[in-house]
């Protein structure tokens, strides 16, 4: 595993908080609520209790698709966070810019001590979170619209940034000897998603063509892709942004008989044992448990203490370029649904 090169210093974060977070990472756990039957968790502490700070309650809103396994690994870091920290975690998310920003809305109205919310529109959620933010509530943007989450008020943003990881993608791509790709958008209108194929067209040497499917519906997302690859067959790399189109664009490539090297943003099971397979090419870990795992640490650490993780500065989780190489070391973590 290698992390991508970028020349924007001013956004990384060198702390020693991040190190010690990624040593008490563990396996799925429940939101730590009464009569919660979920095993104690590592990130618990010692005894497996909870921390003794008055009990919390933030909501964690997203802009997920259904069936995006994505997600489910950012949810599982965020209830170890809330287990440890005494939290009772609500998580809602809706891929309609104008329906997340309604999801904040309900967030404010319950009155929660704190909210994580992605900024994938931040055009459409960005009035909620400015709302949150007068109404007192810390905010946490995480994953998506970094450069906009500073001026929404947040206390800072985790993830990864977006156009750096895709020129990491367009560096390794001329290290690969590629001449043609594709970039797959399964969400439009999703800035992040808009900036990774920008960051690819950006360093690499061959040409680009961005192709926007359905990503909702799979199998319209396969044929598109298929039907791509049968008109073009100069194409030589798929880079699909999500790890679940990953493995359709797999399938695409078996039924249109094309030779294109299948590269992905993102991890899942699917994609390690693809890579071991040698299916997939390489994929960019952005550590999506980490992401919601700091989100709700860095909720509850402000509301107790006053922190604030990299000083209002992005809080970086990735990218880093993953191949067959790294699989041995990967294939416990995914097993455990952390990466």
């Amino acid at each position: 595993m290698r992390t991508t090169r970028t020349t924007r210093k001013s956004t990384f974060l060198a702390a020693a908080g991040l190190t010690a977070a990624a040593l008490v990472l563990s396996g799925c756990s429940g939101s730590g609520g009464k009569g919660s039957e979920e095993k104690p968790t590592q990130a618990q502490g010692a005894g497996g209790k909870a921390a003794d700070t008055p009990r919390i309650k933030i909501a964690m809103i997203t802009h997920s698709g259904e069936g995006d396994t994505f997600w489910d690994i950012v949810q599982s870091g965020a209830k170890a966070a809330a287990a440890k920290d005494n939290v009772e975690f609500l998580y809602s998310a809706n891929k309609e810019g104008k329906e997340q920003a309604s999801l904040v809305e309900a967030a404010i109205d319950q009155k929660v001590q704190g909210i994580v919310v992605t900024l994938a529109k931040p055009e459409a959620v960005g009035a909620a979170v400015k709302k949150a933010v007068a109404a007192g509530i810390p905010v946490v943007t995480i994953n998506s619209g970094g450069r906009h989450s500073q001026a929404l008020g947040a206390l800072s943003h985790i993830g990864q940034d977006e156009a750096v990881a895709g020129e990491g993608v367009g560096e390794e791509l001329n290290t690969r000897g590629r001449k043609k790709a594709l970039c797959v958008i399964h969400e439009q209108g999703n800035v992040s998603l808009e900036e990774r194929c920008a960051g690819v067209k950006k360093t690499f040497k061959g040409s680009v063509e961005n192709l926007n499917v359905e990503g909702t519906n799979m199998p319209a997302t396969t044929s598109s892709i298929e039907a791509k690859l049968q008109a073009a067959k100069d194409i030589d790399a798929v880079v699909t942004l999500g790890a679940p189109f990953a493995d359709a664009t797999v399938k695409a490539k078996e039924g249109a008989g094309s030779t294109a090297e299948v590269d992905t943003f993102d991890l899942n099971a699917a994609v390690v044992k693809s890579l071991k397979a040698k299916a997939v090419g390489f994929a960019v870990d952005q550590q999506p448990y980490l992401q919601g795992y700091l989100a709700i640490d860095e909720i509850w650490l402000n509301r107790t203490n006053g922190n604030v993780l990299g000083g209002g500065k992005p809080v970086l989780t990735g990218p880093a370029i993953v191949t067959e190489k790294d699989v041995p070391a990967l294939e416990k973590y995914t097993a455990r649904g952390t990466r």
